[in-house]
């Protein structure tokens, strides 16, 4: 009976060592600027833990009020910090977790072909004749998109181009509208401008203390499923190797290196 019981425990423990262990998912709800930065730095955790990072894209004011209402995501990554800050006073987010993970920068872009030079031209681009349209994400609810009025206000330009203007729903959407030709120039975030997709063309960058900073933060979510990996991405998005992936796509870590002008 011993020797029974012996062989019994040794096929059980067999039989669970084949079972795979079941990959931890952990769904994302991002802010459209991490597009092609959070992409990089999921497949980094991927690699590492064989997790799976399941990312959504769209504007953080969205999200914020698809959080409220309860959406089924583990991780909020916010291009504007306030949204995350209140859905923490709300009780809404896990007590403790919420991190400022960088600062965003706006650049005016146009594609390569463009007869529009936005590199020599900077502010003067949006107000010449062959540029009928500008996109910007949409400021009622993209933080890119307040701080490209912001910006066009200091620069005293508002009221010249404000007709022009097209409202893409989040900064990706309205660096596609230049990507399609549906406008001439964009103001769109520079970890896009940066990105493989859109670096051939050319960019101007907006000096960071013509707008309000785009702070940013990530929380995890009270109704978050998998809590523990969620923390463990959060945690990881905090290492030097991550830090060094954001900034390859001209985010910052500070104020005072976000308001340093180029």
């Amino acid at each position: 009976m011993k020797a029974h019981k012996i062989v019994l425990g040794l096929v059980l423990a067999i039989s669970s060592l084949a079972i795979p262990t079941r990959a931890q998912e952990i769904a994302v709800a991002a802010a459209a600027d991490l597009k092609f930065a959070m992409g990089d730095v999921a497949s980094q955790y991927e690699k590492q833990t064989g997790s799976k990072v399941n990312v959504t894209y769209g504007s953080s004011g969205n999200f914020f009020f698809q959080l409220q209402n309860g959406a089924p995501f583990d991780l909020f990554f916010s291009a504007d910090i306030d949204y995350a800050r209140r859905l923490d006073k709300a009780g809404l987010a896990e007590p403790g977790t919420l991190y400022p993970y960088a600062i965003g920068r706006i650049v005016i872009w146009a594609p390569a072909d463009s007869k529009v030079d936005v590199t020599k031209l900077g502010w003067k681009a949006l107000l010449s004749e062959s540029v009928q349209k500008i996109a910007i994400a949409s400021p009622e609810h993209a933080p890119y998109g307040r701080a490209a009025v912001a910006a066009m206000q200091k620069a005293g330009i508002y009221h010249q181009v404000k007709a022009k203007l097209v409202y893409g729903d989040n900064i990706s959407q309205a660096a596609q509208f230049v990507q399609s030709g549906n406008a001439q120039v964009g103001i769109v975030a520079l970890s896009l401008a940066v990105s493989s997709a859109m670096q051939d063309g050319k960019h101007w960058d907006i000096p960071a203390d013509m707008h309000p900073p785009i702070e940013q933060a990530a929380i995890v979510l009270k109704n978050a499923r998998n809590k523990e990996a969620a923390r463990s991405f959060l945690d990881f998005v905090k290492t030097e190797a991550a830090r060094r992936t954001l900034a390859k796509y001209g985010f910052s870590f500070s104020l005072e290196k976000s308001n340093a002008t180029k």
